[in-house]
Protein backbone atom coordinates (compact mmCIF):
# COMPACT_ATOMS: atom_id res chain seq x y z
CA UNK A 1 0.00 0.00 0.00
CA UNK A 2 1.15 3.51 -0.72
CA UNK A 3 -0.38 6.81 0.49
CA UNK A 4 0.66 10.52 -0.50
CA UNK A 5 -1.15 13.84 -0.36
CA UNK A 6 -1.41 15.42 -3.78
CA UNK A 7 0.23 18.84 -2.62
CA UNK A 8 3.14 16.30 -1.27
CA UNK A 9 4.14 15.17 -4.80
CA UNK A 10 6.73 17.67 -6.46
CA UNK A 11 5.53 19.68 -9.15
CA UNK A 12 7.11 18.98 -12.73
CA UNK A 13 5.51 21.05 -15.15
CA UNK A 14 5.90 20.44 -19.27
CA UNK A 15 8.84 21.46 -20.43
CA UNK A 16 6.23 22.70 -22.97
CA UNK A 17 5.59 25.56 -20.55
CA UNK A 18 1.65 24.49 -21.17
CA UNK A 19 1.19 24.47 -17.40
CA UNK A 20 2.64 25.81 -14.38
CA UNK A 21 1.01 22.94 -11.77
CA UNK A 22 1.61 19.21 -12.78
CA UNK A 23 2.02 16.92 -10.02
CA UNK A 24 2.67 13.30 -11.62
CA UNK A 25 1.00 10.89 -8.77
CA UNK A 26 1.02 7.51 -10.53
CA UNK A 27 5.08 8.11 -10.43
CA UNK A 28 5.24 8.67 -6.70
CA UNK A 29 3.14 5.62 -6.00
CA UNK A 30 4.84 3.25 -8.36
CA UNK A 31 2.24 2.74 -10.38
CA UNK A 32 3.04 0.88 -13.15
CA UNK A 33 -0.10 0.10 -15.18
CA UNK A 34 -1.70 3.07 -15.74
CA UNK A 35 -0.71 7.07 -15.48
CA UNK A 36 -2.82 9.96 -12.61
CA UNK A 37 -1.49 13.43 -12.62
CA UNK A 38 -2.54 16.44 -11.14
CA UNK A 39 -3.34 19.97 -12.87
CA UNK A 40 -3.87 23.05 -11.85
CA UNK A 41 -4.55 25.39 -14.84
CA UNK A 42 -4.67 29.48 -14.58
CA UNK A 43 -6.31 30.83 -17.61
CA UNK A 44 -4.85 30.35 -20.82
CA UNK A 45 -2.94 27.21 -19.96
CA UNK A 46 -3.51 23.51 -21.12
CA UNK A 47 -3.22 20.13 -20.14
CA UNK A 48 -0.65 19.39 -23.00
CA UNK A 49 1.15 21.05 -25.82
CA UNK A 50 -1.99 21.17 -28.06
CA UNK A 51 -4.23 18.75 -30.00
CA UNK A 52 -2.60 15.11 -29.92
CA UNK A 53 -3.23 11.57 -29.75
CA UNK A 54 -2.09 8.20 -27.71
CA UNK A 55 -2.36 5.00 -30.38
CA UNK A 56 -1.47 3.17 -27.74
CA UNK A 57 -3.27 4.68 -24.18
CA UNK A 58 -7.19 6.03 -23.06
CA UNK A 59 -7.04 9.32 -21.28
CA UNK A 60 -9.78 10.31 -19.03
CA UNK A 61 -9.79 13.72 -17.20
CA UNK A 62 -11.53 14.43 -14.09
CA UNK A 63 -12.28 17.92 -13.51
CA UNK A 64 -12.40 18.72 -9.74
CA UNK A 65 -12.52 22.48 -9.87
CA UNK A 66 -14.08 25.15 -12.83
CA UNK A 67 -14.54 24.44 -16.10
CA UNK A 68 -12.02 22.87 -19.05
CA UNK A 69 -12.69 23.10 -22.51
CA UNK A 70 -11.30 19.84 -24.68
CA UNK A 71 -10.79 20.41 -28.49
CA UNK A 72 -11.90 17.17 -30.28
CA UNK A 73 -11.52 15.39 -33.28
CA UNK A 74 -9.42 13.85 -35.84
CA UNK A 75 -6.58 14.72 -37.68
CA UNK A 76 -7.82 15.57 -40.73
CA UNK A 77 -11.10 17.66 -39.27
CA UNK A 78 -11.81 20.66 -37.51
CA UNK A 79 -12.12 19.84 -34.03
CA UNK A 80 -15.90 20.43 -31.72
CA UNK A 81 -15.44 22.29 -28.08
CA UNK A 82 -16.86 20.19 -25.51
CA UNK A 83 -16.42 21.48 -21.85
CA UNK A 84 -16.30 20.02 -19.03
CA UNK A 85 -17.07 20.97 -15.73
CA UNK A 86 -16.45 20.49 -12.16
CA UNK A 87 -17.64 17.03 -11.29
CA UNK A 88 -18.02 15.77 -14.94
CA UNK A 89 -15.25 13.11 -16.92
CA UNK A 90 -14.62 12.87 -20.09
CA UNK A 91 -12.97 9.73 -22.21
CA UNK A 92 -10.59 9.56 -25.28
CA UNK A 93 -10.13 6.36 -26.64
CA UNK A 94 -6.71 5.57 -28.17
CA UNK A 95 -6.26 7.17 -31.58
CA UNK A 96 -8.99 10.14 -30.59
CA UNK A 97 -7.25 14.02 -30.79
CA UNK A 98 -7.89 15.64 -28.08
CA UNK A 99 -6.50 19.32 -26.09
CA UNK A 100 -8.05 20.21 -22.95
CA UNK A 101 -7.21 24.19 -21.50
CA UNK A 102 -8.68 26.45 -19.79
CA UNK A 103 -10.03 29.49 -21.73
CA UNK A 104 -12.49 30.52 -18.74
CA UNK A 105 -11.33 33.29 -16.07
CA UNK A 106 -11.06 31.47 -13.73
CA UNK A 107 -8.51 28.01 -12.18
CA UNK A 108 -9.10 24.69 -13.59
CA UNK A 109 -7.98 21.69 -11.40
CA UNK A 110 -8.00 18.27 -12.72
CA UNK A 111 -6.91 14.74 -12.45
CA UNK A 112 -5.72 13.10 -15.83
CA UNK A 113 -5.36 9.40 -16.13
CA UNK A 114 -4.00 7.36 -18.66
CA UNK A 115 -4.10 3.52 -19.36
CA UNK A 116 -2.64 0.77 -19.78
CA UNK A 117 1.04 2.11 -18.46
CA UNK A 118 2.31 5.11 -16.78
CA UNK A 119 4.51 6.17 -18.82
CA UNK A 120 4.10 7.21 -22.66
CA UNK A 121 5.09 5.17 -24.94
CA UNK A 122 6.39 8.35 -27.52
CA UNK A 123 6.36 6.60 -30.48
CA UNK A 124 2.97 5.86 -30.09
CA UNK A 125 1.64 9.81 -30.10
CA UNK A 126 0.85 12.03 -32.86
CA UNK A 127 0.72 15.99 -32.38
CA UNK A 128 -1.04 18.74 -34.84
CA UNK A 129 1.12 20.94 -34.98
CA UNK A 130 2.40 23.87 -37.46
CA UNK A 131 4.73 22.57 -39.97
CA UNK A 132 6.84 24.99 -40.41
CA UNK A 133 8.24 23.52 -44.16
CA UNK A 134 4.75 22.25 -45.39
CA UNK A 135 3.60 25.79 -44.10
CA UNK A 136 0.21 24.26 -42.82
CA UNK A 137 -1.00 22.09 -39.73
CA UNK A 138 0.45 18.65 -39.76
CA UNK A 139 0.46 15.28 -37.69
CA UNK A 140 3.62 15.21 -36.29
CA UNK A 141 5.19 12.52 -34.05
CA UNK A 142 6.96 13.61 -30.84
CA UNK A 143 9.88 12.30 -28.85
CA UNK A 144 12.12 13.63 -25.83
CA UNK A 145 15.61 14.58 -26.12
CA UNK A 146 18.23 13.51 -23.79
CA UNK A 147 18.16 17.05 -22.70
CA UNK A 148 14.78 16.92 -21.85
CA UNK A 149 13.39 18.82 -24.92
CA UNK A 150 10.62 17.88 -27.35
CA UNK A 151 11.68 17.01 -30.59
CA UNK A 152 8.66 17.07 -33.29
CA UNK A 153 8.91 15.37 -36.95
CA UNK A 154 6.18 16.17 -39.66
CA UNK A 155 4.86 12.64 -40.61
CA UNK A 156 4.45 13.73 -44.40
CA UNK A 157 7.59 16.26 -45.11
CA UNK A 158 10.08 14.40 -41.82
CA UNK A 159 11.11 18.16 -40.64
CA UNK A 160 11.72 18.50 -37.61
CA UNK A 161 12.52 20.64 -34.69
CA UNK A 162 13.10 21.17 -31.14
CA UNK A 163 10.78 22.85 -28.37
CA UNK A 164 13.01 23.16 -24.74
Amino acid sequence: MEKVAIDDVENEPSPMDVHSVRRPISAVLGVTDFAMNYFELEPGESFSGGVHTHYDQEEVFYVLEGTATFEVGTSDEDGDEVPVRAGEVIRFPPGEFQHGYNDSDERVVGLAFGAPGATHDWDEIEAIVHCRECDDERGHGLMITDEGAFEMTCLECETAFKIS
